[in-house]
């Protein structure tokens, strides 16, 4: 007959606690529960621009010094097209006229920034006889919003004239005339309430506006990051559905494995529970939920119910047959449901909360991360595991001890039918634990180790697909998106490099307007660049005018009263230079906005500036340099001069605004941050690991399969093409949290059949598997299914993940049952029963 659990220590005094205070206990908890419901309910969705950018990081700090200045990265773009490929029609411009309008007053668009043919800060300039003469692109007499508006072929050629000598052609109309667009750029705070903006709100309105002008006629396509939320958030709301399609899945694979409609209800609502009080306790915070985050409660319910089915199994064992590890059912006696209950509580009590603290504390991990969306991940995800200690190893327990079953004996007998047959597996499981076959499986884990490493530097940082990668490649804004970078020949991607130079710098300093337009030249001829605009390019080409358009006048004019005349003309609302001509953008359109491309464009951009820029490159610090993900290209850090104390002919070269900039700077944080974060979040685990067990051999067996899927999650992200960025870089962390239950577990079970049993290695692991290898398998497997199911979302991040969490799931599970008996062998046998 096996040993009982000793009356002591401190299991047993929580024990004593918690079971001693039952009912009031239950109550309590039905009381919470209550409460966080309609706190639930409370939340709102939270999205916004600025939490998904790192702000302490160079390029966005460039960004928030001249946002007032140039705008943001938060664009809108709103395209009218007209079907039949002319946009010279009296019924084009009337819509477009309005769409310029409803832009205009959509809450949170920066007004003065609205760009468009009808605006009065898109402005044409030709020459004349004696000089030049220019005006609005739309004539004033020009009005489509008046009753009689019956332009002639006469205004339409006028129109068009103005639109080429307004340079606009490719821009904010088609190169073939067949429709033109509004830009505009939002603001996170809106300036006419002063309130933070509601993007979904916004995204409504832009969908409005598709509703109300698309015809027959004409189609609308808008783009931004308001109405990429918009899509999001909507498409989130499957994930409710997929969400109570999990929950059934796991239902009924939960009956079948339990026999008992107890034991699969009470681990599900304890689960539930524990997102209620994840949805409610971030509501009390006063946060929100990001649309990129909606996933998260999903992770929480499914580490609840991997919890819950270790904590119902080895109830049942007790229930039924008294002792868990008793050899041979048929001379065992079950016990009450209390003694079971309190029974289980005591053994799982360690492992559990060992687990559910890795979890929580690698989670916190993440917090080092320095964008905000990341850091809000990491609160939801540690608030949602922590919860699960009281509700899935406190509440659970306590429902147990209340379950009365009426014929002992056939629940019996139908857990050993339905169990029969199965103790050849996990003979066959234990056959890992002998040689040659350890042996044999550490060579083929170390083999996939090595083909993980090499396939996942294929992985890229950043998106490795033009589009937006969260949305399915057909989704109407990726459609949107190709057809706006098809028809308007400068896309939709750009980086902005700001050129700072001595005050009135444009009119009064020759060298440095030479050195940006030699610099605009550098950038124009890198691959992936299509084209490049900037002031002293303006400059030139007004030079040629004043000259009759020769070309051989296309230069910039050394004579300070010529430059002031050619600029004299251009204001700030171009967006080509601020009010004290100190800071002119370099304006990069590119072909998309692929991690690829965008590592040419910023690597060109600090080559030149280190040679020419009037900055100072410097050694990056060793310990910064040992966070980087690739520290030979990224030896040297740049110092720009302070705007104030350039001199003559000095330019600094500043990285980075618009949505390519802020894309480049993520994807220098998630590069830095990835190797970090994996090694804290190991060496979390292994020193928790460490001071349960007391083992460091035994430590070794549970982490280094959790080691080998985070490798072979890095080679499938390559193989499908997902990038690493801030909506996947947790993924790895979080599959580490959930994995690394498994391992615990069986590890735990191990060890106390080792030292308390006195049992071989092979015996200890046969009885392991029967007790909670059994559990882990299952619950491996039902998660996987679970998750497997949102590869039929609309949105392609939440497929994507169910990609990646299904496959740490099951490879996890495999590692904790393969891979971690054969380490055992290896590394346990010489000491087998003293150091277990």
């Amino acid at each position: 007959m096996s040993k009982s659990l000793p009356n002591k220590g401190f299991g047993y005094a929580m024990e004593r606690m918690i079971f001693g205070a039952r009912m009031p206990l239950l109550f309590i908890f039905t009381v919470v529960t209550m409460v966080m419901v309609f706190f639930a309910a409370q939340l709102r969705v939270d999205a916004g621009f600025k939490k998904q950018l790192p702000l302490e990081h160079e390029y966005m700090q460039t960004f928030l010094d001249y946002e007032d200045s140039f705008g943001g990265a938060n664009r809108l773009l709103v395209a009218v097209m007209a079907k039949d490929g002319d946009m010279f029609d009296a019924e084009f411009f009337k819509a477009f006229e309005q769409v310029t309008n409803e832009v205009f007053f959509i809450d949170g668009v920066n007004r003065a920034g609205v760009r468009s043919i009808f605006t009065p800060n898109v402005r044409f300039v030709e020459i004349v006889e004696g000089g030049f003469a220019g005006g609005n692109v739309i004539p004033a007499n020009f009005a489509p919003s008046s009753e009689d508006f019956d332009p002639s072929q006469e205004d339409f050629d006028r129109i068009r004239a103005n639109i080429v000598k307004s340079g606009q052609l490719g821009r904010l109309v088609a190169e073939d005339f067949s429709g033109a667009m509004v830009w505009a750029d939002l603001l996170e705070v809106n300036p006419q309430t002063g309130e933070k903006i509601d993007y979904q709100r916004v995204a409504a309105d832009l969908e409005q506006i598709r509703q109300d002008f698309e015809s027959e006629q004409l189609d609308v396509h808008i783009i931004g990051f308001a109405k990429i939320v918009g899509d999001i958030a909507e498409g989130a709301k499957s994930v409710i559905y997929f969400f109570g399609i999990a929950i059934l899945i796991t239902a009924i694979l939960l009956f079948l494995y339990s026999g008992s409609f107890a034991l699969t209800i009470l681990p599900l609502i304890c689960s539930i529970v524990a997102v209620i009080w994840q949805l409610g306790t971030l509501s009390l915070l006063g946060y929100g939920i990001d649309p990129m985050n909606i996933l998260t409660p999903f992770l929480i319910f499914a580490i609840g119910v991997s919890h819950g089915v270790q904590m119902i199994t080895s109830w049942n064992n007790e229930f039924l047959f008294g002792e868990a590890e008793a050899t041979d059912p048929n001379e065992a006696h079950g016990v009450s449901s209390m003694r079971a209950a309190r029974r289980t509580f005591r053994r799982l009590l360690a492992p559990g909360t060992i687990a559910l603290l890795s979890d929580t504390v690698g989670f916190l991990t993440i917090l080092f991360i320095d964008i905000r969306i990341i850091r809000e991940l990491a609160t939801t995800a540690s608030i949602g595991v922590a919860l699960i200690i009281f509700t899935n190893l406190i509440l659970l327990p306590l429902l147990l001890s209340l379950i009365r079953v009426k014929n002992i004996s056939a629940w019996r007998e139908s857990h050993i039918k339905r169990t029969h047959g199965r103790d050849a597996l996990w003979r066959a499981l234990a056959g890992f634990t002998k040689m040659p076959v350890a042996i044999l499986t550490i060579v083929i884990a170390g083999g996939l180790f090595v083909f993980g490493l090499d396939k996942g530097d294929e992985m890229q940082i950043g998106d490795s697909q033009a589009g937006v990668p969260e949305l399915r490649p057909d989704a109407r804004y990726n459609q949107d998106a190709e057809v706006i970078s098809s028809e308007f020949s400068l896309g939709v991607d750009a980086i902005n490099i700001i050129a700072e130079a001595p005050m009135q710098a444009c009119t009064e300093d020759y060298e440095a307007m030479e050195n940006i337009d030699r610099f605009a030249w550098h950038i124009l001829n890198v691959e992936g660049v299509q084209q490049v605009i900037t002031l002293p390019w303006v400059a030139k080409v007004i030079n040629a005018g004043w000259n009759e358009g020769n070309i051989n006048w296309r230069v910039l004019p050394r004579n300070n009263f010529v430059m002031r005349q050619n600029l004299q003309n251009i204001e700030t609302d171009t967006g080509l230079l601020n009010r004290d001509c100190d800071a002119m953008p370099v304006i990069a359109f590119t072909e998309d906005h692929k991690a690829s491309t965008i590592n040419r464009v910023v690597s060109a951009v600090k080559d030149y500036r280190r040679q020419y820029g009037a900055g100072t490159e410097t050694e990056v610090p060793a310990d910064l340099l040992n966070q980087l993900a690739d520290p030979g290209k990224t030896r040297l850090d740049y110092t720009p001069v302070p705007k104030d104390q350039l001199e003559p002919g000095q330019v600094n070269f500043r990285l980075a605004t618009g949505n390519v900039g802020v894309m480049a700077a993520t994807n220098e944080v998630v590069e830095a941050a990835q190797f970090p974060m994996l090694v804290l979040v190991y060496a979390v685990i292994i020193v928790l690991c460490v001071i349960t067990f007391r083992s460091l051999r035994g430590t070794i067996c549970i982490v280094l399969p959790l080691a080998l899927v985070s490798v072979l999650a890095y080679a499938l992200m390559a193989y499908l093409g997902i990038g690493l960025k801030v909506n996947t870089l947790p993924v790895v962390a979080l599959g580490v949290g959930i994995g690394v239950d498994y391992g615990i577990y069986i590890f735990s079970r191990l060890q106390y059949c080792l030292k308390e049993e006195g049992m071989s290695l092979e015996e200890a692991y046969f009885h392991a598997l029967k007790q909670t290898g059994k559990p882990v398998i299952f619950t491996a497997f039902t998660l996987a299914i679970g998750v497997g199911t949102w590869i039929f979302s609309t949105l392609q991040f939440q497929a994507d993940m169910g990609k990646l969490l299904a496959f740490m799931f099951f490879l996890n599970m495999v590692g904790a049952v393969l891979i971690l008996p054969a380490l055992a062998r290896v590394l346990l046998r010489p000491r087998e029963k003293a150091d277990a």
